[in-house]
């Protein structure tokens, strides 16, 4: 993504497409999944919602006086996160939305261009249902 750092775009842009295992934004193409943050796009070492943790979303929480909204892409399949995690991010005054990739990536984009405090945590899918 920049030559410095790899993973990580140093600015929070909307998603242009998702699927084939990544997402494109920023006319750019990142393989694996994606964390969205005001302070820019990062690699994302998550391929399951059971390694969403505490410690997955540590950036997340580090960036939580910027945050509103936070949505979260689970893959194909909702399923619930644990509530320890929706505990510590509604302590920092985040609100969560735990839906499928497709719906968080169209959710995030639409919050995004309204310039909304969002963020996202985008676990990639092969292919868009």
């Amino acid at each position: 993504m920049t030559e410095n750092t790899p993973g990580h775009f140093p600015q929070q842009v909307g998603i242009d497409a998702y699927g084939n295992s990544g997402f494109r934004f920023a006319d750019m193409s990142h393989r694996g999944s994606l964390l969205c943050l005001p302070t820019g796009m990062l690699g994302w070492n998550v391929t399951t919602p059971a390694e969403i943790t505490l410690d997955s979303l540590a950036p997340v929480f580090g960036a939580a006086d910027d945050i509103d909204v936070l949505m979260v892409g689970l893959g194909h399949d909702i399923i619930g996160l644990l509530p320890e995690i929706r505990a510590a991010l509604r302590e920092r005054g985040i609100i969560v939305e735990a839906i499928t990739t497709g719906s968080a990536v169209r959710t995030y984009n639409v919050l995004l261009a309204e310039h909304r405090a969002v963020a996202a945590a985008l676990i990639a899918v092969d292919r868009v249902r």
